[in-house]
């Protein structure tokens, strides 16, 4: 089983959400089918566009990303239908926030497995697929998360 690019017509109902993932102040208890997860990160990936980024991350910054990161990507979780899917994605290239992140939400949640993605899109690493920041793209990190039902 793996996951393909979706393509969307006119007839899927589809409804857009935009909210504080790490409260659910706003959430009216109904569960999604899909969720797409933009973890805030460290945006190491941009560092080509944006060199700054070099300079102004600092260690405990990456930290307190990677905190945040696991308090939205279980908030949001909650959220998901049994059956469903999540697509966590980055625009870092760092481990702690995209394979290691995955690899312990894994770890802990006994009702989710990964989905291999059909894709060549970047390397294939053990949970997830990295593009590496090179010619005119950015760097970033995806991969997608099924819940058992």
């Amino acid at each position: 089983m793996g996951f393909y690019p979706l393509v969307f017509n006119k007839s899927q109902n589809i409804t857009l959400f935009q909210g504080k993932a790490q409260t659910q102040d706003w959430w009216d208890g109904q569960h999604f089918d899909k969720i797409f997860l933009d973890a805030p990160c460290s945006a190491t990936g941009v560092i080509r566009r944006h060199p700054d980024i070099k300079l102004l991350r600092k260690p405990k910054d990456i930290s307190a990303l990677v905190a945040l990161q696991k308090d939205i990507l279980n908030n949001l979780w909650t959220m998901l239908k049994p059956g469903g899917t999540l697509l966590y994605a980055t625009c870092s290239i760092l481990k702690n926030e995209n394979e290691n992140q995955i690899a312990q939400f894994l770890q802990n949640h006994s009702d989710a497995i990964e989905e291999k993605i059909m894709l060549d899109w970047g390397l294939e690493t053990t949970h997830g697929r990295q593009q590496t920041p090179c010619y005119e793209f950015d760097g970033f990190y995806y991969a997608i998360l099924k819940k058992l039902v």
